[in-house]
């Protein structure tokens, strides 16, 4: 759904072969009849992003299928670790970690190794978003996460471009998805969710009223096209970012 379903529409409209992945299969193969009612040639594969070993078998079954894979999106994520974090609970830690980076860390052993090895470049997307580059109160565990996928994909951009493999990341605002109903797929091994109804009310309203998630799919789509690096979607907050990077370049002793 959401950003991931955007993404998808927008590749199909240009012709590509997709592999879809979801945590929820109904969802998922609804993503994957409207698709090939489009005409696109659909691959499902019903994975936790969070599960090395399913991603790995995910990513055999994709290169088997389609004998190559030429674009991956690393975009699977939750809206956990809300709240102030001197009162965040270990589970909810270990659960948007795993979802929200090691899902993205995942992904990448298992895709990207082929791909490089097969020569023939490639293009890998992950996503992030504004709480990777400004950190508001009360989204620590998210905003950990999505500054250690920025961070990764700048250093993976470098690390790839012998290779002719281009890198970009997403970097959205807020965007009217299902985030803030995260909790609905929330694995049995880290325990219940036990979310502030008011705080959840307030997140809720956010991103109802965010962007339509095919604006972004399609930005993705010209990105990968144009092999940027930066993916932004919301402009209004250029002056939330440059603030930050001041106060940065502030900090530095002088000459």
């Amino acid at each position: 759904s959401g950003i991931g379903l955007a993404m998808a529409n927008a590749f199909a409209g240009a012709g590509m072969r997709l592999a879809l992945a979801d945590i929820e299969p109904e969802p998922l193969l609804e993503a994957a009849s409207g698709l090939k009612n489009r005409g696109a040639e659909i691959l499902t594969l019903e994975l936790d992003v969070a599960d090395r070993g399913a991603m790995m078998a995910a990513a055999d079954r994709a290169w088997s299928h389609f004998g190559g894979v030429q674009v991956v999106c690393n975009n699977a994520g939750v809206g956990g670790g809300g709240g102030p974090l001197d009162q965040a609970r270990p589970e909810d830690w270990d659960w948007v970690l795993d979802v929200n980076l090691k899902g993205v860390i995942n992904g990448l052993l298992a895709f990207l190794p082929p791909m490089r090895d097969a020569g023939k470049g490639g293009h890998i997307v992950n996503t992030a978003s504004l709480a990777g580059l400004i950190a508001p109160p009360g989204m620590g565990g998210y905003v950990t996460t999505k500054f250690a996928v920025v961070g990764l994909s700048e250093t993976l951009k470098q690390d790839l471009e012998p290779h002719g493999i281009g890198v970009s990341v997403l970097c959205p605002g807020f965007v009217s998805t299902n985030i803030h109903q995260s909790a609905r797929n929330r694995q049995p091994r880290f325990g219940e969710s036990s979310p502030d109804p008011e705080r959840l009310s307030m997140v809720r309203e956010l991103v109802e009223g965010g962007i339509d998630p095919a604006i972004v799919g399609q930005r993705v789509l010209q990105a990968v096209r144009n092999n940027e690096f930066y993916i932004f979607t919301h402009p209004e907050a250029r002056e939330a970012v440059e603030e930050r990077m001041n106060r940065i370049l502030a900090a530095f002793p002088k000459e």
